[in-house]
């Protein structure tokens, strides 16, 4: 039988708001310290007297030194998350899961695809790609959303630009906009792909990574090349709930990340 330890307590130090129902809260140990986190790892938050959810890590070290996770607010846990502020306390549990196999793509090229709040787990990956930038070859990040008010961390996206080749769509114009209308995987077309020397990390709903993993295939890159973070359902984060459950895989404990050449079969199931 798995051992959970106890959560241990986490200060709030900064809030931020990055779109009407996304925010990102910065922790650092109120005490003992949790073991470091990988990108693409996750953590569970406990909401005293409300619940825990499992949370990915979209920062590793932020402004202030701590761990940065971006919650969108569709339930009590998550709508409780959105209401701290600077001071309050909460549990964290982790790190949990697979990350991204960032070691496996040196001396690659490094694709990554976004869509929507699945820019959040992708960016540490970005972070450690752009902080080594000798190890690595091109980096491209491309990002999609439902409309430009829905486009997560915008100035930092920017940020990237020059470093990395940035493409950023969303699928409904709105006046002032003036950048590209279309899902995400619409930009794959804009791109010359190195399938022998590429890799790509792709994290969004997962109907969008079915269609992104297909067409990079279909592009010539080799399944295993292809990581996707599937994190649907993750509840307990030790794999006894079995509300992540994927065929023979327990995400929770056999991801989130996962390569394509493990799921392709498996995420053309229906209803599974």
């Amino acid at each position: 039988m798995t051992v959970v330890p106890p959560p241990l307590p986490y200060r709030v130090v900064e809030t931020r708001a990055e779109t009407a129902d996304t925010r990102s809260v910065e922790l650092v140990p109120a005490g003992r310290e949790l073991p470091p986190f990988a990108p693409g790892q996750f953590a569970m938050i406990y909401a005293f007297g409300i619940g825990e959810v499992p949370i990915s890590v979209s920062c590793l070290r932020g402004v202030h030194g701590g761990l940065v996770h971006t919650v969108r607010a569709v339930g009590p846990v998550s709508a409780a998350l959105h209401r701290l502020r600077p001071g309050d306390t909460v549990g964290l549990g982790g790190p949990y899961g697979s990350g991204w196999d960032l070691e496996a793509a040196v001396g690659h090229d490094v694709l990554v695809i976004a869509g929507g709040i699945g820019l959040a787990p992708l960016r540490p990956a970005v972070h450690a790609v752009l902080d080594r930038p000798d190890a690595y070859g091109r980096v491209a990040v491309l990002v999609g959303a439902r409309t430009p008010a829905d486009l997560a961390f915008r100035d930092e996206i920017e940020s990237w630009r020059g470093p990395a080749r940035v493409d950023v769509t969303v699928d409904r114009h709105e006046p002032g906009w003036r950048g590209a209308v279309g899902v995400v995987t619409t930009l794959l077309d804009r791109l010359e792909l190195r399938p022998g020397r590429s890799r790509a990390l792709v994290c969004g709903p997962e109907a969008m990574m079915r269609h992104a993993a297909r067409g990079l295939v279909a592009r010539g890159l080799s399944p295993h090349r292809v990581q996707l973070s599937l994190e649907r359902n993750m509840r307990c984060a030790t794999g006894h709930c079995g509300h992540c459950q994927l065929g023979p895989l327990l995400l929770c404990r056999d991801g989130p990340v996962v390569g394509y050449d493990r799921v392709s079969h498996l995420l053309q199931v229906r209803e599974l």
